[in-house]
């Protein structure tokens, strides 16, 4: 009938956005510590950027700069556990500029500080 819609993807199409949002995934976690840019990441991908994070949000809840975050923040995680590196330079060795900035984000993601998790 012609008045039927289209209510759920097509295989091949899920298959698709879902590959995309796992090469996208890739992608970060291999640029993590590089400025964060949507048009980058999209142009690696070969894809729109207002598509790539539409899809990226419909198959994970997330934003692609919530995960951007998200790998920053597990990897400053591991590096908080050497006593000998200071806060300021965990935050800046996963990217971040600005350590206020890293305590702000890092708290946000963990609902701690660097300084606490630390401590815990």
């Amino acid at each position: 009938m012609l008045h039927e819609f289209k209510t759920q993807p097509a295989k091949d199409e899920t298959e698709t956005e879902n590959s995309l949002v796992s090469d996208a995934e890739a992608y970060m976690k291999t640029h993590a510590v590089d400025k964060f840019s949507l048009p980058e990441i999209a142009g690696a991908l070969h894809v729109n950027g207002c598509y790539l994070a539409r899809v990226y949000k419909a198959r994970t809840g997330r934003t692609l700069l919530w995960y951007h975050h998200f790998i920053r923040c597990e990897k400053a995680k591991e590096l908080l556990a050497n006593r000998d590196l200071r806060i300021s330079q965990v935050g800046e060795l996963v990217g971040f500029v600005s350590s206020a900035h890293f305590s702000h984000i890092f708290k946000k993601m963990t609902g701690v500080s660097p300084r606490d998790y630390r401590s815990v």
